[in-house]
């Protein structure tokens, strides 16, 4: 169990958020994940899955809103925070708007089941109590290949799941996996990846690249793909996404080349600069390339 230095927190690691919430005060009120059976993720394997008591949670949040009065962002974790009871998020919700004046934005991660568990009249108590963003990790929009990761959701579930959020006014950012569906399947991956964030039409669309760490297993027949290969496949799923107004981001360190952008307008500006680098010498074609000392 770890203290953060500036707040009375406790954090138990590993811990975990996504980049943009990097100035968030991160609550954690969960830990692992209560899914923890997918092959590609190795973020909560040996973590138990527990949902702290909310009294807990509750005298937590008087204490740090002492010394972090100012706070205007916060960062629910571990995984799938969306998966805990209404009625516990909700207490949650009322305490830190009613401990933080200054607060304007509560977000966390989410599966496609968890949302669609929720009535659309309890996601818009959570919005209206300044839930702002939901996280959820689409992996792929190919429903064999979701199968085979073990993710235990289909797309159309996820598809529907960002639809109703959407439409209670909550934002959505949406994450998939360059690579996740190896050599074999990595076209099939990336053409139905872009079809499922097609009709999910979300606000923020991220791509980050999976890389098998060591000790990881993968479904049977796995391959990884080059680096190339990798920048051919975001190409791919480019290529066929047709989306209204979305944010997208292939920033991580697992991705060879930063790409941040908006779509429709800045979309054949990517194809362009893509297909210029896949005729470039610069993508090694025999490896995963130079990898980040850390994902």
């Amino acid at each position: 169990m770890l203290f953060n230095s500036d707040t009375p927190l406790k954090y138990k690691e590993p811990l975990f958020r996504p980049p943009s919430e990097a100035d968030s005060l991160v609550l954690q009120i969960s830990y692992g994940c209560p899914h923890n059976k997918c092959l590609f993720c190795p973020m909560y394997k040996g973590v138990r899955h527990e949902i702290r008591p909310l009294t807990d949670i509750l005298s937590e949040i008087d204490k740090v809103s002492l010394k972090r009065i100012e706070t205007s962002r916060i960062f629910l974790a571990d995984a799938d925070v969306m998966d805990i009871e209404f009625s516990y998020l909700k207490s949650v919700f009322e305490k830190l708007n009613s401990c933080f004046p200054n607060l304007s934005r509560i977000s966390m991660y989410a599966n496609g089941s968890s949302i669609n568990n929720k009535s659309a009249e309890e996601l818009t108590v959570l919005k209206n109590l300044k839930l702002h963003t939901l996280y959820m990790g689409l992996e792929s929009g190919d429903e064999k290949l979701l199968q085979l990761v073990k993710k235990d959701e289909t797309a159309d579930n996820m598809i529907k799941a960002v639809i109703k959020t959407q439409h209670s006014g909550i934002r959505m950012c949406v994450f998939a996996l360059l690579g996740l569906g190896g050599k074999k399947y990595s076209e099939q991956h990336a053409i139905n990846t872009a079809i499922a964030v097609n009709k999910m039409n979300p606000k923020f669309f991220a791509v980050l690249r999976f890389i098998k760490v060591p000790g990881l297993r993968m479904y049977e027949g796995y391959e990884t793909i080059t680096e190339y290969d990798s920048i051919q496949e975001l190409y791919r799923i480019i290529e066929h996404l047709e989306l209204s107004s979305t944010v997208f981001r292939a920033d991580h360190t697992s991705i060879p080349i930063p790409i941040s952008a908006r779509f429709p307008k800045d979309k054949q500006t990517l194809l362009t600069y893509l297909s210029t680098l896949l005729k470039s010498s610069s993508l090694d074609k025999k490896s995963a390339g130079i990898l980040p000392d850390s994902l």
